[in-house]
């Protein structure tokens, strides 16, 4: 039961904070290539965890400036026999690698004036108007909220809402009876949750809106579902459905063609098998080829519902990396992109860092839409102003606008903190692409 709780829990929450790893060298002005970069001591990384058989696969796409991305893969996408070797076009769930895409697809509509970034949610959600906080973690004693969640709080997890690994003691008990659970683990698991969940993406909002906040809004960091509720304001503010948005703003134009709330049967032979990792080994808890991801969740969750290849999420970060456009094709304004990827926490509010629980960092650093951005240069590391997050499953994605290096590195296994994989690759990556001086 306990395994089964924790394995909800993880497959709820997400995430590894980017650009927290580093490695110990100087990176210097970066060099403009022409071919893929040679990452040897990325495959080092790799090869060594599947030779150590800690993961049957894993593979990195990772690129520098417009030179054509490097692919990194060892292993295969499960532990069957006949199963595919990992590569780019390989699918894996992404859990709270969803939540970058959700924010950049409001940061679309805020670009356009459909929102405003410190507009109230109620405008776009009535039912969000008159909200109430708790008093202490203890109870459900609650008091007014003295001021509106606004769209900034969604963006950053300061709106006050709680997430089922985060919340504690009675809230979390309201979150479990209300069926606050916008997550998809295994076909087991699923079924159970289903009989609360409310069934639609508005009901599910409208449900959030009548549970306590943990926290007065703008005023506390809080992993929270934030991004979730963001797909019914996208919906309203778009004046379509949230997936359909995502589909026609962002994956079709960016090409993104394996990116789905609901995996096509016919690729089913592509999906990676998710597994919970024990003492005693890998347990297989959502094997590819009857991945409850065949079927449609209740809702598309906005902040862990995709499962993607490493080539979409690259072709999503080479967007950002460029300010916005890819290929001839422009999602988004170079100034929107500039602030979405900067910090947008409320005056006087730190991102402290994730629980480690979640297989996050204790390391502080900004928050911006949807993910967190470093403050400070690191040594041989990411630079001021690297983007990113990462997945429950272990999966993680960074975008370093300076040195132009961006990453998705895919596995999946729960809990995403069972093996240092993030912090091994980021140090790798930047190992490898640590830029000799140009040829004269």
């Amino acid at each position: 039961m306990v395994a089964t709780r924790f394995k909800m829990a993880a497959s709820a929450l997400l995430i590894a904070a980017t650009g927290t790893a580093v490695a110990r060298h100087v990176v210097h002005a970066p060099v403009v290539l022409r071919t893929a970069p040679r990452l040897p001591q990325t495959q080092a990384v790799f090869s060594g965890y599947v030779a150590a058989k800690k993961i049957p696969g894993v593979v990195g796409v990772i690129g520098r400036g417009n030179a054509p991305f490097a692919v990194v893969a060892a292993g295969r996408i499960g532990d069957e026999p006949g199963a595919p070797l990992a590569d780019k076009d390989s699918l894996w769930r992404v859990y709270s690698m969803t939540k970058p895409i959700t924010a950049m697809a409001a940061m679309i509509l805020i670009e356009e004036g459909k929102m405003r970034l410190d507009q109230p949610v109620s405008d776009f959600i009535p039912a969000f108007k008159t909200m109430r906080v708790q008093v202490s973690p203890d109870s459900l004693d609650t008091r007014a909220a003295t001021r509106p969640i606004t769209i900034r709080n969604l963006l950053t997890h300061t709106a006050g809402l709680g997430y089922t690994i985060i919340t504690k003691g009675p809230l979390l008990k309201a979150y479990e009876d209300a069926g606050i659970t916008p997550f998809t683990s295994d076909a087991k698991t699923e079924a159970q949750l289903r009989l609360k969940r409310p069934p639609t993406l508005e009901a599910f909002a409208n449900k959030v809106a009548t549970l306590p906040l943990i926290a007065e809004p703008g005023t506390k960091w809080s992993y929270s579902i934030g991004l979730d509720v963001m797909g019914r304001v996208i919906e309203v503010a778009s004046h379509q459905p949230f997936d359909r948005f995502l589909q026609t703003r962002i994956f079709t134009p960016l090409k993104m063609r394996s990116s789905w709330f609901t995996v096509p049967g016919s690729e089913a032979h592509r999906l990676a098998t998710g597994y919970f990792i024990t003492p005693n080994g890998r347990t297989p808890v959502d094997p590819g080829a009857t991945s409850v991801y065949l079927k449609a969740p209740s809702f598309p969750y906005g902040g862990a519902g995709l499962v993607t290849s490493a080539y979409d999420y690259d072709r999503f970060l080479h967007m950002l990396q460029n300010g916005g456009t890819l290929d001839g094709v422009r999602i988004l304004k170079p100034a929107t992109v500039k602030l979405a990827m900067s910090n947008l926490l409320p005056n006087g509010v730190v991102y402290p860092g994730a629980v480690a629980a979640t297989g996050g960092t204790t390391n502080p650093q900004g928050f911006g839409a949807g993910g967190s951005v470093t403050l400070h240069d690191t040594p041989g590391g990411p630079a001021k102003g690297t983007y990113g997050w990462g997945g429950a499953a272990g999966t993680i994605a960074w975008v370093d606008p300076v040195n132009k290096i961006r990453a998705t590195i895919m596995v999946n296994y729960l809990p995403g903190d069972r093996w240092p994989l993030r912090a091994d690759s980021t140090k790798a990556v930047y190992a490898d692409l640590a830029p000799v001086a140009p040829k004269k």
